[in-house]
C-alpha cells in the first residue's frame, strides 16, 4: 500500500524539466579518454608493429670448411705417432707409422688442417679403414671462426638471411663476459643426419648429440669481428673474454626469426 501511494504521488508531481542533466562525471570522461587512446594505439601497433621471436639451438664453433676423419689405408700395428693434437699440418703430412705384413707404411693427411683428435696410440692394432685422427680443414691461424647452429627443421624456414645471433659459449662465463655476436651467413635447407654431421665435424659423438631430437638443419653463422677484443670477435660486453676462442667449442645459439605482424593473428 505504501509503494502504491508513492507511485501516485510521483505521477501527480510536475516533471523537473528545468534541472540540468549530468551525462557523466569528470572521472568517467577521463576513463573514456584513456580507453580511446589505448584502443587507437593498439590499432596502430596491430597494423604497423611486429613481434620478434627467437629460436634456440645447439651450436659449435668451427672453421668454415669443417673437418674430416682420417682413416688408415692399411692394417697393422702402430709403431709411431708422428703428429700432435692441435698441430697444424699441410696436406700429405705424416700422422702415423704402421707396420704391416708388407713392411712399414705411413698414414698421411688428406688435406691441410689442424689435428683436433688422435685416436691411435703406439702399439695399437688397427684395421684398414679405421678412424685414426680428426683433422679440421684450416690452413692459416688467421682463418676466421664460424658457428654452425643445428636448428630444428620446423624452424629453418623462418630463419632470415643476415639474422642476428647471440651465442652463449660453453668455455666463456656469460655473466662476466656476455654473449658472442654474429649474423646468419647461410641456411642449408637439407636436414642433417648423424652421419653427415659426424663427417663434417669429424666426431661421431657430436653427430649423435646434435640429432638427439630429430634431424636438424645446419645454419652457418658469421661471427662479428672486433679489433678491440682479445678474441677478435664482438661480444655483448665491452671487452669479452681475455683469451682467444678455440674451434670445436660448443655453444648455444639464439637466432632472431623473421618478425611477425600481430594483425596476422587476428585475420581469419
Amino acid at each position: 500500500m505504501q509503494f502504491r501511494q508513492q507511485a501516485l504521488a510521483k505521477l501527480q508531481s510536475p516533471e523537473e524539466l528545468d534541472l540540468p542533466v549530468r551525462l557523466a562525471r569528470p572521472q568517467g570522461w577521463l576513463a573514456l579518454l584513456v580507453a580511446v587512446v589505448v584502443m587507437a594505439a593498439a590499432s596502430v601497433w596491430a597494423v604497423t608493429g611486429s613481434v620478434a621471436s627467437t629460436v634456440s639451438a645447439q651450436a659449435i664453433l668451427t672453421h668454415g670448411q669443417g673437418s674430416y676423419v682420417l682413416q688408415s689405408p692399411v692394417a697393422g700395428q702402430v709403431t709411431a705417432v708422428l703428429a700432435r693434437q692441435g698441430e697444424r699440418l699441410p696436406a700429405g703430412s705424416p700422422v702415423l707409422k704402421v707396420r704391416t705384413s708388407q713392411g712399414d707404411s705411413v698414414v698421411r693427411t688428406v688435406a691441410a688442417g689442424r689435428v683436433t683428435a688422435l685416436a691411435a696410440t703406439i702399439g695399437q692394432i688397427i684395421r684398414t679403414g679405421a678412424n685414426v685422427a680428426a683433422v679440421e680443414k684450416v690452413a692459416r691461424s688467421s682463418d676466421p671462426l664460424y658457428a654452425t647452429v643445428y636448428v630444428p627443421a620446423e624452424n629453418a624456414a623462418s630463419v632470415p638471411a643476415d639474422a642476428a645471433v647471440d651465442l652463449t659459449v660453453s668455455s666463456v662465463p656469460t655473466q662476466r663476459y656476455g654473449v658472442l655476436r654474429g649474423h646468419v651467413k647461410s641456411v642449408d635447407r637439407t636436414a642433417q643426419s648423424a652421419q653427415s654431421i659426424a663427417a663434417f665435424l669429424g666426431d661421431s659423438q657430436l653427430g649423435e648429440q646434435f640429432t638427439g631430437k630429430g634431424r636438424p638443419v645446419a645454419v652457418l653463422v658469421r661471427l662479428d669481428r672486433s679489433s678491440s677484443t682479445k678474441s677478435g670477435y664482438r661480444w655483448s660486453s665491452a671487452d669479452g673474454p681475455p683469451y682467444r676462442l678455440d674451434s670445436m667449442t660448443l655453444a648455444t645459439a639464439s637466432i632472431r626469426l623473421a618478425d611477425q605482424r600481430p594483425v596476422d593473428w587476428l585475420l581469419p
